[in-house]
């Protein structure tokens, strides 16, 4: 990992957030691809690949959880953190940005509910 004024560079294969770690920001790709995983080992299955102008972590922010996913570069990345104050004070100057997010968001949920119904069909449950 390299800092510079636009944000951390990682190298292919660096974990940006690794699963289980606190959190408490969000990440917005700079430059690059990331993959965001959730297990290990064998048992590792990739949940999404995101690109530049994709964010990632945004539960950090609203719950300050453990993240549930590790987040590692596909290649060299560039990453912008985003803590809690500075990602409220942007949703004051632009409120279209938390539409933006919660848009996201729900997309994402979305698309999990579909996986999980099309994997409940294989079942024959």
């Amino acid at each position: 990992m390299v800092r510079s004024a636009l944000g951390r560079w990682y190298e292919d294969g660096d974990a940006i957030v690794s699963q289980g770690e606190a959190a408490d920001c969000m990440y917005v790709v700079e430059q690059g691809e990331v993959e965001v995983v959730q297990g290990s080992g064998e048992n590792e299955f990739r949940l999404a690949v995101l690109g530049e102008g994709e964010f990632f972590g945004e539960m950090g922010v609203f719950d300050r959880d453990v993240r549930s996913a590790t987040v590692r570069a596909l290649g060299k990345v560039q990453v912008m953190t985003i803590d809690k104050a500075t990602f409220l004070r942007r949703i004051s100057e632009d409120p279209s940005l938390a539409f933006r997010i919660i848009k996201k968001m729900s997309s994402r949920i979305r698309d999990l509910n579909n996986e999980l119904t099309g994997l409940k069909g294989k079942t024959g449950e």
